[in-house]
């Protein structure tokens, strides 16, 4: 694959993209400042974004004045709209293991990393650290039944 930099003015938004990135741009653009660039935005051979539209934001935000690119050569028109829809819905068929990524999150916790640059907001990382959050408590949870209960059928 060939990545190049090129001027941030010359990459041109799709007109008609059907993504809503507004609320993603300042946390993608906070993990391209932590991280870098990583991930080269998509072209088409007209220098119009094919993938990568929350990342051409997040760039420009943070006043970069050149981004890796890649062009996606040899498709065909229909090909390049179906990639622009399919790099964005195919992502939302996976699940998190949430025991899993609370292991990661715990290391990272424990390194004194910044967990906010994750993605993930301050609610949704106290569940996955099992931290107490004031106030909120699921309406429909039962607790689980002691081995040893205090009470037993018939104490009434």
């Amino acid at each position: 694959m060939k990545i190049d930099t090129v001027k941030i003015e010359n990459v041109i938004p799709y007109l008609h993209n059907p993504r809503k990135n507004a609320e993603a741009v300042a946390k993608v653009a906070a993990s391209i400042k932590e991280f870098g660039f990583r991930q080269p935005i998509v072209l088409d051979n007209e220098m119009v974004v094919v993938a990568g539209h929350t990342r051409l934001l997040a760039a420009r935000q943070l006043g970069l004045k050149q981004v890796p690119i890649h062009i996606a050569d040899g498709l065909t028109p229909a090909q390049v709209k179906a990639y622009r829809i399919a790099d964005n819905r195919v992502a939302q068929e996976a699940d998190w293991d949430d025991e899993l990524l609370g292991l990661e999150l715990h290391d990272l916790d424990g390194e004194a990393f910044d967990l906010s640059l994750t993605g993930f907001n301050p609610d949704e990382l106290a569940a996955l650290l099992h931290e107490e959050i004031d106030g909120q408590t699921d309406e429909d949870a039962v607790p689980e039944v002691p081995e040893d209960p205090k009470t037993v059928l018939g104490d009434v």
